[in-house]
């Protein structure tokens, strides 16, 4: 079995901070309003019910304090860095993101240190959860960062920056800035729980635990035809690439093995920050190709070994690759 790798992110503590995971608007409704400004609260207006996050860190002292429990992705800057989005409106479709760090005095960071083959993971998910795209963007030398993207419908969306920068000491930090792309927003609901996903033509299970405030193993385990598949390829250096999203808040949960061979089994050791309902994406490389299996899991209350979402879902598997 693989050894996992423990996120610090989501310690335990985390568990008392978030003791349930936020609600968000299930209306249908237009899309397109001017969101706020990067580094405020809220940045959707046309997402009235969604919780409000957190803006700069350090405005004042129990501010820093906060700020320090909280979960990946919740927050636009931390730490002295701010995640700009130069396009925070895209059109549905096929379009381009640009956007830059930019450290405390507001200057655009271009110094980062490699990790898991890349200086940048880049993330967009939909607020319904639907849609999932994991972007591998270009940097140009003033630090400004560019990626094709191709988001398939109108609605609001989070973008996710996952980066440590080269300055001495620095400590790895996820920012996460909002988008909207105007139309029409009709969202979806979550597909139901199932042990297994399906995309073109190979099978993943999803087993073991996901609890609140403890840490505990998924193993997923990818088969073709029946057949294991023990020949998987490294991506991002490692043979499988985690994502986890709370539903509501999007809370941010990225993790990679750091042991093992190359299949059939794929291991992570994760601890979930509260109970709740949560979308796992796996990636993963076989024959040259990147392929996303994703996957429903619901955990505290009822307590619930992670069976997770059946549902392959296309529109969340698509990768473009920078």
């Amino acid at each position: 079995m693989n050894t996992g790798v423990k996120i610090t992110a989501f310690a335990a503590a985390l568990a008392a901070t978030f003791g349930t995971a936020y609600g968000v608007g299930k209306g249908v409704g237009p899309v397109g309003e001017e969101p706020g400004k990067a580094g405020h609260g809220d940045h959707a207006e046309a997402q009235p019910s969604r919780t409000p996050e957190k803006g700069h860190a350090g405005h004042e002292e129990g501010a820093a304090a906060d700020t320090a429990a909280l979960p990946g992705g919740l927050q636009v800057s931390q730490d002295g860095y701010t995640l700009a989005l130069e396009t925070p409106r895209p059109a549905a479709g096929k379009s381009v993101l640009k956007f830059s760090i930019k450290d405390a005095a507001g200057r655009k960071v271009t110094a980062f240190t490699t990790e898991h083959g890349k200086e940048l993971h880049f993330i967009v998910a939909s607020r319904d959860l639907g849609t999932f795209r994991h972007l591998h963007p270009v940097k140009a030398a003033d630090g400004t960062w560019t990626t094709p993207v191709d988001l398939p419908a109108a609605g609001g969306y989070k973008a996710f920056a996952d980066f440590k920068p080269a300055a001495p000491g620095a400590k790895g930090v996820t920012l996460g800035a909002d988008l909207s792309v105007p139309g029409a927003y009709a969202p979806k609901p979550l597909p139901a729980v199932a042990p297994t996903a399906t995309v073109d033509g190979y099978q993943v299970r999803l087993g073991g635990t996901l609890d609140p405030g403890k840490a505990g193993e998924l193993r997923l385990t990818v088969t073709r035809g029946g057949t294991p598949v023990d020949d998987l390829e490294p991506y991002l250096g490692a043979y499988g690439h985690l994502v986890a999203l709370r539903d509501g808040d999007l809370a941010y949960l990225h993790v990679h093995p750091n042991e093992g061979g190359p299949g059939p089994d794929v291991s992570f050791t994760a601890t979930a920050p509260s109970a709740g309902t949560y979308r796992l994406f796996l990636d993963f490389q076989h024959e040259g190709k990147v392929r996303t299996a994703s996957f429903t899991v619901t955990t505290g209350g009822a307590k619930t070994a992670v069976p997770a979402t059946g549902e392959a879902r296309h529109d969340a598997g698509d990768h473009a690759h920078g």
